[in-house]
């Protein structure tokens, strides 16, 4: 199975960058967000960074659990 870059819906503080960066390379969000600071305080083209990838990333669709599919169907059911 191939590895695809997402924004992560899960694991977001603004719009999941760092969190999708973070799954894809299976570390810990926070690390990212750290490096991501260092380079805006560094570098200063961290936010436009960001704002790239917030635009060019597709955002990552979870699955939703097997409760929730219990709970759609039971309200379905009660009207």
């Amino acid at each position: 199975m191939e590895k695809k870059l997402y924004r992560s819906e899960s694991d977001k503080k603004i719009c999941g960058v760092c969190g999708g960066i973070a799954e894809y390379f299976d570390i810990d969000s926070t690390v990212i967000r750290l490096l991501w600071i260092l380079a805006t305080l560094f570098f200063g083209s961290g936010i436009f960074c960001y704002i790239i990838c917030a635009l060019v990333m597709p955002i990552k669709k979870e699955k939703p659990l097997e409760y929730e599919y219990i709970r759609k169907n039971t309200s379905d059911t009660d009207r």
